[in-house]
Order: C-alpha cells, then sequence, then structure tokens
C-alpha cells in the first residue's frame, strides 16, 4: 500500500513526477533548447529546491536524496517549479539559476 496523505493523495506518484521531471524532461529541454544555462539533472534539482526554500536547500531538508524527505507541499510546489521551467524556458530557467548561485555566494 502506498503513502498516502489525509486526502488522498499518492506521495510516491509526488516523486515519480518530481524524477521524471528533474532527471529526463528537464534535461531533454535544455537540450533541445539553445542557451539554457543548467543541462544536468543535479543541477536542475539543486535550482529547483533552492528556490523552493529562498536558500540553499542543505539546510531545510534533512535526508538524502532530498525528494524522498519533501512533505506533500513541498512535493508539489517543487513540481510546481519545474513546470514554470518546462513551460517558460530559459528565462525562467536563467532566472531561478540566478537565484540558486546568489544564495550560494557563486
Amino acid at each position: 500500500m502506498g503513502q498516502e496523505t489525509l486526502d488522498g493523495n499518492d506521495i510516491p506518484t509526488l516523486r515519480e513526477t518530481y524524477v521524471k521531471k528533474v532527471n529526463q524532461e528537464l534535461p531533454n529541454k535544455a537540450q533541445s533548447s539553445d542557451g539554457w544555462p543548467i543541462h544536468l539533472n543535479h543541477c536542475f534539482g539543486r535550482v529547483i529546491l533552492d528556490n523552493m526554500f529562498q536558500d540553499e536547500w542543505y539546510d531545510y531538508v534533512d535526508g538524502r536524496p532530498a525528494y524522498e524527505n519533501l512533505s506533500e507541499q513541498e512535493l508539489r510546489e517543487a513540481i510546481h517549479i519545474a513546470d514554470r521551467m518546462l513551460d517558460r524556458g530559459k528565462p525562467v530557467v536563467e532566472e531561478l539559476n540566478e537565484n540558486s548561485l546568489q544564495w550560494r555566494g557563486e
């Protein structure tokens, strides 16, 4: 039986959705688009989670991998950020990546 929230949402399904976006959809879109500043799955994960927490995500998530330790609401927000990147492309990716780098002092 899957892990569900009180309203019946399936957390493993949310995790699968997040992983698919970070590991497949975003890298594939980056490869087929010109000029995205990031292309690798771990970079997309960093950018999504840093923007979700508006800081380096390491200080907010206990345990690794991070997606296994996010709440339902956090998973939904992470998926929303990934969807924004997929839908709006390079300008949003650049903005969110720059946010992440600033929070990291880079």
